[in-house]
């Protein structure tokens, strides 16, 4: 049984956010930078990237909370609007446990999927949810996660739109049960698997050869898994390289150092170096595109005598 729309599904588009994405990986892994703000992926998109992501934990710790599940789904499709309207990139959404039961996830995608999002990732945690790399997390029934993939696929108006289902099992239950829950998840209906927290490039290895579908990586810093090369994991078949936090980290340790050094020397000026200029500033927003635009709507004439 499928969820209720209010348009009709869409058989194709050849520019949906979700064909975008499966076409990217066609073409080789694709590397997903955390962008913790629309800014930030106005500049991937300007420094090449083919795709970026929206991460939870960079949602929540920026909104000054940690990333416990705290969050709703109407805070997460906000900020997807705000990067897909200055984005042309496939983003990428962590989706978190679904917000809810299998009804809570239909409205998840459907949602996510308005706001422009490409694909999300669904993870098998209970509530609290825990970051991917600490101990302490539990998880809920195979089937209730096949479940709610289910929901997932049902909901979804691209048949494009990308579902991944992330599972946690590798810490809580053992190599061997993250295998067979991706199984099952595939069976249910995911278009790509993310195995969260391997620990060893053998076990990256193992769980590629044990679940040949579009696998993603998470190469986040300070965890449990070896940091290894976009082209290492993509020799092994991992379509997806994601960098949850890595810019997110970089910049607030650099606000940080920036605001004691303002609080200690009573200036900014030994910090300028490492500032973007304001000509730099406006160049990443296209700020003269604007103006340009502005006056082309009053025959090139200043608007404003």
């Amino acid at each position: 049984m499928t969820a209720r729309f209010s348009r009709p599904r869409t058989e194709s588009n050849m520019d949906s956010p979700g064909l975008r994405l499966r076409t990217a990986w066609l073409a080789g892994p694709v590397i997903l930078p955390g962008v913790f703000s629309p800014l930030v992926a106005k500049m991937a998109e300007r420094l090449g990237f083919r795709a970026v992501y929206l991460s939870g934990g960079a949602l929540s710790a920026g909104s000054g909370f940690p990333d416990i599940g705290l969050l709703t789904l109407t805070e997460f499709v906000a900020e997807a609007q705000r990067i897909a309207a200055v984005c042309p990139l496939p983003l990428v959404s962590d989706a978190d446990t679904g917000f809810g039961e299998s009804l809570n996830v239909e409205r998840t995608v459907q949602l996510l999927e308005l706001a422009g999002v490409a694909g999300i990732h669904l993870e098998d945690q209970t509530l609290p949810k825990r970051c991917g790399h600490l101990s302490g997390k539990s998880l809920i029934r195979p089937e209730e996660m096949a479940g709610k993939i289910r929901a997932a696929v049902a909901s979804k108006r691209d048949r494009d739109f990308v579902i991944i289902a992330r599972t946690d099992a590798r810490g809580v239950e053992g190599f061997g049960s993250a295998v067979s829950r991706a199984k099952l998840y595939v069976e249910a209906g995911a278009d790509a698997i993310f195995p969260e927290a391997l620990e060893t490039m053998d076990e990256f290895k193992d769980f590629a050869r044990a679940v040949p579908v579009p696998l993603l990586a998470n190469m986040t810093e300070f965890g449990k898994s070896p940091l290894l090369s976009v082209g290492e994991l993509g020799d092994i078949g991992y379509k997806m390289i994601l960098y949850p936090l890595t810019a997110f980290r970089s910049a607030m340790r650099a606000a940080e150092d920036t605001l004691l050094s303002l609080r200690v020397q009573g200036h900014q000026r030994d910090r300028i170096a490492g500032m973007l200029t304001r000509a730099e500033l406006y160049e990443r927003l296209g700020y003269t595109d604007y103006e340009a635009r502005d006056r082309s709507y009053f025959g090139g004439e200043d608007p404003i005598k």
